[in-house]
């Protein structure tokens, strides 16, 4: 994309943010939430139980938000056997915007691009991002340390600063950010969009327990584990959710040969389901309730940011 197409992108929305896909979590009735309060809306493929349930699911979220961008997360590992189905899907409902995560591929890109989608990918280095820019991607997502879900340990602001030194279209920055103020600091490091997650685990659209969105309300960045002990690979975690389920957090052990399993959900989906993830900027997040109302708390914190910030200057 390039600033003309970003700039477009960008006025189509109440505040520049996009939803992050939650595994598990996000719901189409949360993209529609998402969607209707002036943010991009998005959910993984996978989170529907079939492909089938996802046509449904995206059939509707179009009848609900009309033109509005909207985003579908594909996952694009070698253990996804619904990826192809997914992918028909997809491109039959002529999706606006797809986030590709792990082993995406150019042919996949341009399938999504001659069929009209934006295809952004996430990348936690900065030779993820160079990769995805040889793809021909139309937007990379840095995900920063911080961030929640299979998060990333480099700084945002290191991630934005190599990524920006030679990548001039669409930067979108996830990492921690569940404020106003954080929304505008995003844009100020060099992002076009911020990429907030973890904050919409106590929407009510969101398909967490009550018990789930109570410990988001509760807990902060010191209530957050990194561990590669569930999925294979590094993600985040809550402490409490690890001690209700009669773990030590401090004295995890990651099983021999334990690796990503996408398929049928595979172990990822019961880690996801039993031991429950968020980012470190849920220190942010006060209440439970509608997205759309946080959506509308988060465009006057930004409002009330960029006035703060101009009175400053």
């Amino acid at each position: 994309m390039n600033r003309e197409e970003i700039a477009a992108l960008k006025g189509r929305l109440r505040i520049p943010v996009m939803a992050g896909p939650m595994f598990i979590a996000s719901t189409a009735d949360l993209v529609i939430a998402q969607c209707k309060a002036g943010i991009i809306g998005s959910m993984p493929a996978l989170n529907p139980r079939t492909t089938e349930a996802l046509d449904a699911d995206i059939g509707r979220i179009k009848a609900e938000v009309g033109d509005a961008p909207y985003a579908i997360n594909l996952v694009a590992h070698a253990s996804n056997s619904r990826l192809e189905p997914d992918l028909e899907v997809v491109l039959r409902h002529k999706v606006p915007i797809v986030v590709l995560a792990l082993a995406a591929n150019p042919d996949l890109v341009r399938r999504l691009q001659d069929n009209g989608a934006l295809v952004f990918q996430d990348v936690v280095r900065n030779r993820h991002a160079q990769k995805a820019a040889q793809m021909g991607v139309d937007g990379i997502i840095a995900v920063g340390a911080g961030a929640g879900g299979h998060t990333g340990n480099i700084s945002p602001f290191a991630l934005v600063q190599e990524i920006r030194e030679w990548w001039d279209g669409l930067l979108i920055l996830s990492g921690c950010i569940a404020n106003g103020r954080s929304v505008l600091a995003a844009e100020a490091m060099g992002a076009d969009l911020a990429y907030v997650g973890s904050a919409f685990l106590a929407s009510e659209e969101a398909n967490t327990q009550a018990g789930f969105k109570q410990m988001i309300v509760d807990c902060a960045a010191d209530d957050i584990l990194v561990s590669d002990s569930f999925t294979g690979v590094k993600a985040t975690f809550l402490r409490p959710s690890i001690v209700e389920n009669g773990l030590d957090p401090d004295n995890l052990v990651r099983a021999a040969g334990k690796a990503i399993n996408i398929d049928g959900g595979g172990d990822n989906a019961k880690a996801w389901k039993e031991i429950w993830s968020a980012g470190q900027g849920i220190g942010a997040v006060k209440v439970a309730g509608p997205a759309g109302e946080w959506i509308g708390t988060l465009v006057d914190e930004y409002a009330e940011a960029r006035r703060w910030l101009a009175d400053a200057g």
